[in-house]
């Protein structure tokens, strides 16, 4: 039991996470009262649940249209510096919220700290992504990321749960008010962490752009894979507020209670399959394929659930599924990619998932409305498993393809002169090479020099030439 527990908190082990961790937890319980806070005073002031979901529009519009520009600010500057500016600026909106929402200010305010707060988090995003990985080592990277997400949904139950007690005592002034102290604790942990590799990674040739970024990920057969993957488990398997408000108001005639009763099953969930990821010893493409398939399917049969208890109870593994889910994806991008290139691939997740989620919600909307609540659960879970075992295939025939290129190069470099391995989907696999068009660069493409050139350099070597 004790070396479970040393597995499952292995991250917590170095200094800098816990410190990190523990301003997170604040950070995000404070965020979360802040979401609460917005959607309650733009509700209250208009009675639409439309400008509600405008509201929330503005917020996440951002982070699909700026989010590549912020992952090539994050592998070009130092990471500390912008990620303090950042949270300093966070906190003057937060407080700027708490002032409209004393003085009843106008609702257009609201909407454009709502946009100019989307516009941060975009830029933000792929800074915090790659400085989260400076804090631990390598191999305890995959564990560090499935603790953040059990930190981040605690704090989202918490956050909900005291925010909506305080929003009826007193308002939504005090939840803006403490989302704004919230962001000193990260940026004291900013400013006390020792982050492993603090320098930004020397560009290797292939540009700092965003276009570079894209280029780059054309050629990453495995991550692509899931990615696409992960647009289709979020958009048709992920936007459970739409799925599970159609059935509370549709067979199971639940109505608004028993919609707040499911998102709390979801919520316990999250923090369900945040244990189960951190438990895992190494979060790999496996894990992706069967988390995918078993929360597809569990959502057909959660369409045929003939009550609540039982439509709850299925409800609760897929939660804890989509966690696992989110951070394989997660740990898989930033641990199969060029460190150069990282912060640009962690745009490209954040972009992944905020279209999903913008895809996916009003095509659930639409087929609930249609065909009925059911029908979208077993469609969608449908559709999304033959996804899953789609990409299984794929990166079946990745893996393969690496092992039988890695023995070709075994053949043909002598002992200790075989290029850098990459280690990619699980295997020692190698840098890309004239045998293997398809094998994942992430050391670059290697220098074709002349015949000539080897001739000399194997001359002063003494060795003979190869």
């Amino acid at each position: 039991m004790s070396r479970r527990m040393g597995t499952t908190f292995a991250a917590l082990r170095q200094r800098d996470y816990r410190i990190w961790t523990g301003a997170g937890f604040v950070s995000v319980t404070g965020t979360w009262m802040q979401v609460l806070g917005i959607n309650w005073y733009v509700l209250d002031r208009t009675g639409s649940a439309t400008q509600v979901g405008f509201a929330v529009l503005l917020q996440a519009l951002p982070v699909l249209l700026l989010s590549s520009w912020g992952g090539a600010l994050a592998d070009r500057l130092p990471a500390r510096r912008l990620l303090i500016a950042s949270q300093l600026a966070h906190a003057t909106l937060a407080a700027a919220l708490a002032v409209i929402a004393w003085t009843s200010g106008g609702l257009a305010l609201v909407y454009a700290i709502s946009f100019a707060g989307g516009v941060i988090s975009a830029v933000e995003g792929p800074i915090m992504g790659r400085f989260n990985a400076l804090l631990v080592e390598r191999e305890t990277l995959g564990n560090a990321l499935a603790l953040g997400s059990l930190v981040s949904s605690s704090g989202r139950i918490l956050g909900m749960s005291a925010g909506g007690l305080l929003v009826a005592v007193a308002g939504t002034a005090p939840l803006f008010a403490i989302n704004a102290v919230s962001f000193i604790a990260v940026v004291g942990a900013l400013l006390a962490v020792h982050a492993r590799r603090a320098a930004v990674p020397e560009p290797s040739g292939g540009g700092n752009g965003v276009r570079a970024g894209f280029r780059y990920l054309l050629r990453q057969p495995a991550v692509l894979t899931a990615l696409a993957l992960s647009f289709v488990l979020g958009s048709l398997g992920r936007n459970y507020q739409v799925t599970m408000a159609a059935m509370s108001n549709g067979p199971l005639a639940t109505g608004a209670a028993g919609y707040g009763a499911l998102s709390t099953v979801f919520a316990v969930g999250t923090v369900i399959g945040g244990f189960a990821a951190a438990r895992r010893g190494r979060l790999g493409y496996r894990t992706l394929v069967g988390a995918g398939l078993m929360a597809s399917v569990l959502q057909m049969v959660a369409g045929l659930a003939p009550g609540v208890w039982t439509f709850g109870a299925l409800i609760l593994p897929i939660a804890a599924g989509a966690i696992v889910i989110d951070t394989t994806v997660s740990a898989r991008v930033q641990l199969d990619t060029r460190e150069d290139m990282r912060g640009r691939v962690l745009a490209a997740l954040a972009m992944t998932s905020s279209v999903a989620t913008a895809a996916g919600a009003p095509l659930l909307g639409w087929l609930a409305e249609h065909a009925g609540a059911r029908q979208t659960l077993v469609l969608a879970g449908t559709a999304a498993a033959i996804a899953a075992v789609a990409a299984g295939v794929a990166l079946a025939r990745l893996h393969g393809h690496h092992v039988r290129c890695l023995a070709v190069v075994s053949r043909t470099y002598p002992a200790g002169r075989a290029p850098v391995p990459a280690g990619v989907l699980g295997t020692r696999t190698v840098r890309r090479d004239r045998e293997c068009a398809a094998c994942v660069p992430r050391h670059g493409r290697p220098r074709r020099r002349s015949a000539a050139a080897a001739k000399r350099r194997a001359a002063v070597a003494g060795s003979p030439t190869p």
